[in-house]
């Protein structure tokens, strides 16, 4: 019995009500008996002695039991002069505050009670991983709205005025493919190390080995014309493309399309191209006036030139397509692409095969090898690559794909243009939006800064409460410790 004494008794902050009604310390129906009780306690503090004391009591937002048995000590001092020799008191003020602690102690309705703004504060708090507690409106503060990504970046703009832009970095494309066709000098020994080992491993070889990349590295971007027959254009016909208007403003009258147009015949008749002669003689022989001439002549010889392109005919004069660069035509783009793909790919493979470990087999294959083959290292092969890399970087990145393609339609301009526009529209809003949540955030740290004072004094107010109730709880139980689990700082 005695080691029973020594036994805490630990009790969840969140379950002590329910702890209290379970062990019928409390009634399960206590509500209705605080509703009477706050009652009187709102008619009670409309008249109270001037006490600094008191004053401090009734400002705080809750008055439990405790605070009643304050107030009475209190009253007992201020009014002294009200009692009789019985020990009572005629003040009124003195006989307000004994029932309500009466009404209190009746079935220990003021423990129930004073679990409520533990219960509140306990169950309000929001825990961080450091071990402090926070209310939720800090939180919200710290919010961060991150800004869209409005894709002149990555085409290079600035983004004032997107359609003049665009248009200009078209007219910088013939240039950076230049550019690009000028990186290709550099690609000598890795071509020279591929075709090597190719003859090495293969023996002959009856197709040539990346020969648009040799064209370009030997006479730069040059007209798919030059690199198809081999010869330069003597003149050069470029495709032309159908160009963007700008909107124009509508007009009050409507055009018809009928103006200028052969086939119509002012009077309102329609020409259909049908002539009806009086007299007609096909094949020696005479025809009536209303026979239809067809323009069929049996009597002449269809005679039909075939010309094949780029070979007779043409004059040397690069047309269509053919007057196109071969970074321009997409043929041809394509083709070069493959060619640097291909070329990375071998020296990928090659740089693997150099870096696993030597065996007796590689090493008796390439003794015979070529001695440009042999006397590769991985230094120069991770340098090859590099460069492949970075020449094919350079022709398929966002940019240079939004080029090619409004390069083939000169209508896609209007999409990507409307595109952009579209996201610089969405970093706006959403700029805005981040610009009113800093100001809320603000709010929020002003506000919080000015409930910071009442919240240490209600964490105060909440401490000293749960010590009472503990030590009450404690009394019940031969004075055994009692612990509120929770933590409440």
């Amino acid at each position: 019995m005695e080691d029973q004494r020594r036994w805490p008794i630990d009790i969840q902050t969140g379950k002590l009500l329910d702890w209290l009604v379970d062990r019928r310390h409390c009634k399960l129906k206590w509500q209705n008996a605080v509703l009477v009780i706050r009652e009187k306690i709102n008619n009670a503090i409309q008249d109270m002695p001037e006490n600094e004391e008191i004053k401090q009591l009734l400002s705080g937002s809750y008055i439990h039991y405790f605070h009643c048995l304050r107030i009475i000590e209190i009253l007992r001092g201020t009014e002294a002069s009200t009692k009789n020799i019985f020990g009572g008191y005629s003040s009124q003020r003195m006989k307000d505050w004994q029932e309500i602690v009466c009404l209190y102690e009746k079935d220990n309705v003021y423990l129930a009670a004073a679990t409520t703004p533990i219960y509140l504060f306990w169950s309000r708090q929001f825990a961080l991983p450091n071990g402090k507690w926070v209310w939720s409106l800090e939180m919200m503060g710290d919010a961060k709205w991150g800004f869209f990504t409005t894709g002149t970046e990555a085409l290079g703009m600035p983004g004032n005025d997107i359609r003049q832009e665009l248009l200009s970095l078209c007219n910088d494309l013939p240039s950076g493919l230049d550019g690009i066709a000028e990186g290709t000098s550099d690609l000598t020994d890795a071509l020279e190390l591929y075709e090597a080992c190719v003859e090495f491993v293969c023996g002959s070889v009856s197709e040539p080995i990346a020969p648009l990349l040799k064209h370009v590295q030997l006479k730069g971007n040059t007209t798919v014309y030059e690199w198809r027959t081999g010869q330069a254009p003597s003149a050069i016909e470029r495709p032309v493309n159908v160009e963007v208007q700008q909107p124009t403003e509508p007009t009050d009258m409507i055009d018809w399309g009928n103006d200028g147009v052969s086939g119509v015949d002012q009077s309102g008749d329609i020409d259909w191209g049908i002539t009806v002669e009086e007299s007609t003689e096909v094949n020696n022989e005479e025809q009536a006036a209303d026979v239809i001439d067809w323009g069929e002549d049996t009597s002449a010889a269809v005679e039909i030139d075939i010309v094949q392109s780029g070979t007779e005919g043409d004059d040397g004069v690069a047309k269509g397509n053919d007057a196109l660069t071969i970074l321009e035509n997409l043929e041809t783009r394509n083709q070069f692409i493959n060619e640097l793909m291909e070329l990375q790919d071998f020296l990928s493979q090659r740089l693997v095969e150099m870096n696993e470990e030597a065996d007796i087999l590689s090493i008796n294959q390439f003794q015979t090898a070529p001695a440009i083959v042999q006397s590769q290292d991985v230094t120069k092969v991770v340098a090859m690559t590099t460069l492949v890399k970075d020449l094919i970087q350079r022709l398929t990145n966002v940019k240079m794909r939004h080029l090619f393609m409004i390069l083939a339609s000169p209508r896609y301009i209007d999409r990507v243009t409307e595109l952009l526009q579209q996201k610089l529209k969405q970093a706006g809003t959403v700029g805005e939006k981040q610009h009113l949540m800093v100001k809320k955030r603000q709010q929020s740290l002003e506000e919080q800064a000015a409930l910071e004072p009442k919240l240490d004094l209600l964490i105060q107010q909440t401490k000293e409460l749960r010590k009472l109730i503990e030590a009450d709880i404690s009394k019940r139980y031969q004075n055994r410790q009692v612990h509120l689990m929770g933590v409440i700082v």
